[in-house]
């Protein structure tokens, strides 16, 4: 993806350093994104190479690449605390005068709260809106699964996409093919990327009038 569709906006995306986070980081910056705050424990995460791109180059790097030194900056950040939550909405104002986007792929309130405050304060962007708020979930918070006794459980991955959390289930035959008879795409899993473009879509004017939407990117799971 290379584009304009999220022109002159600030971002944070949390969870960057691996799987979704990454690949919605990266694609924020291509499209057009001003800055892109990357926040997360560690710039990279041990382990975290399935289906990434470069794994071994930090996601804010791999950004500073290809857009140069200011498209991207790194804030460690624990999203399970306020304080660090709120200091990377200020790293965010601080580095791009102020904030537009924010992805929260944990810790939902907490990211909410302190992004809403933010936009309260600062003027609207150029299209009229104060800020957009993405917040991933397992496709588990819409629906349930039963398994072998009736039993039911909660699944908290990103279910049948290619990423470090589902490679383990990825790489057993057994669980890859259970879990790939559930959509009508049978073998062929999702990727990062396929997140990535919703979240772009999202977070661009395209959706100006998406709000408050449930959007499983999920190869029909839940339409079943």
């Amino acid at each position: 993806m290379h584009g304009n569709r999220l022109a002159a906006k600030v971002a944070i995306v949390t969870g960057s350093s691996s799987g979704l986070g990454r690949a919605i980081a990266i694609a924020f910056a291509a499209e057009g994104a001003s800055l892109v705050i990357c926040a997360d424990l560690r710039p990279i995460i041990g382990g975290a190479s399935f289906g990434a791109e470069e794994p071994a180059v930090p996601t804010h790097e791999f950004i500073q690449k290809q857009y140069g030194e200011t498209s991207a900056r790194f804030v460690r950040t624990d999203v399970t605390v306020g304080k660090d939550v709120e200091n990377v909405v200020q790293e965010a104002v601080e580095w791009g005068g102020r904030l537009d986007m924010t992805v929260n792929s944990r810790s939902v309130f907490l990211g909410c709260k302190y992004a809403c405050a933010q936009f309260l304060q600062q003027k609207p962007h150029p299209s009229g809106h104060r800020g957009w708020i993405i917040n991933t979930a397992s496709i588990m918070g819409l629906v349930g699964q039963k398994v072998h006794g009736g039993n039911v459980f909660v699944h908290h991955e990103p279910y049948d996409l290619r990423t470090p959390m589902t490679q383990e289930q990825y790489e057993d035959t057994t669980h890859r093919s259970a879990i790939s008879a559930m959509t009508p795409w049978g073998d062929e899993w999702g990727s990062p990327q396929d997140v990535a473009k919703v979240a772009v879509f999202l977070a661009s004017d395209d959706a100006a009038y998406v709000t408050g939407v449930p959007l499983p990117v999920d190869g029909g799971y839940c339409a079943q």
